[in-house]
């Protein structure tokens, strides 16, 4: 990704995810605090974190949107202060807005990590254009409030493959420079435990869409329902969570977006070291 300066020739990088919402599934409001988001944006980055992705609205199953001023609100101190303390950390702001996408640009972010893939905006596009941003295309089925009611695909590899290639291709030709985009193939959105293990056992043929892979599956549902738990606690998710960050790194995806940064990263440098041997 050019407007990011992530360089995944050799080894695989980390987003830290920092949600300043009091409604995130996995934290549920610990970081909505200002003292309390810097302090854990510090960990993640002195762990390893190549990003800290930034998002001020949930997207959790069932959530509902929120006000361009609240997000605002939210996002703009914490990315403003990361940006004046870690001038060169690489920061990603989680929004589908555009002007929340062109504030965060200015204060500091480069990368626009957008779970509508360009669509919920028309002026999306132009922003990450006209600032050169990297940015993230992620499948989704329908929205935050919707994708879980009942998911349905005839195919559904073929189908996100065909969703990500059209929407890069899109991206392109609204005029963002091709080095600039990555695809996530949004694990956990609009897709049901059989759609998720389709889309991990099949993550090779991502490749075929010749762009860096995006992938998040740290702590999803998923993971608890694999382990028959699906009330399995957050605080018990984190390893089976390194499992797949592993498992992701050999097929290929080489940006993962995790809760935890010291585990995913030993697994993936672990990874990286057997491959290479």
């Amino acid at each position: 990704m050019r407007g990011s300066s992530l360089d995944f020739t050799r080894s695989g990088q980390l987003m830290g995810i920092l949600n300043v919402t009091p409604d995130s599934f996995s934290d549920s409001g610990s970081f909505l605090d200002f003292a309390a988001a810097m302090a854990h944006a510090r960990r993640l980055i002195a762990e390893g974190a190549a990003v800290i992705d930034v998002g001020g609205e949930s997207s959790r199953p069932g959530s509902d949107p929120v006000s361009l001023e609240e997000e605002l609100r939210r996002v703009l101190p914490v990315i403003r202060a990361l940006h004046g303390e870690y001038p060169h950390q690489l920061i990603s702001i989680d929004t589908y807005k555009a002007e929340t996408a062109r504030q965060a640009l200015d204060a500091g972010a480069s990368i626009v990590n957008d779970i509508s893939a360009l669509r919920a905006d028309p002026q999306m596009a132009a922003v990450v254009r006209r600032y050169g941003a990297g940015v993230i295309l992620m499948h989704m089925q329908g929205t935050p409030k919707t994708m879980q009611r009942a998911p349905r695909y005839d195919d559904v590899v073929s189908e996100v493959i065909r969703f990500l290639r059209e929407r890069r291709d899109g991206a392109i030709a609204a005029g963002i420079e091709p080095g600039c985009i990555a695809l996530d193939p949004g694990f956990g959105f609009g897709k049901n435990l059989a759609h998720n293990l389709a889309l991990l056992r099949s993550a090779g043929q991502l490749r075929s869409l010749d762009r860096p892979l995006v992938a998040g599956i740290s702590k999803k549902s998923t993971l608890a329902r694999l382990l028959g738990d699906p009330g399995l606690a957050m605080s018990e998710r984190v390893w089976p969570g390194v499992a797949f960050t592993s498992y992701l790194r050999e097929h290929g995806i080489k940006l993962l977006r995790v809760h935890e940064i010291k585990p995913h990263l030993e697994a993936l440098r672990m990874t990286e070291a057997i491959l290479a041997g």
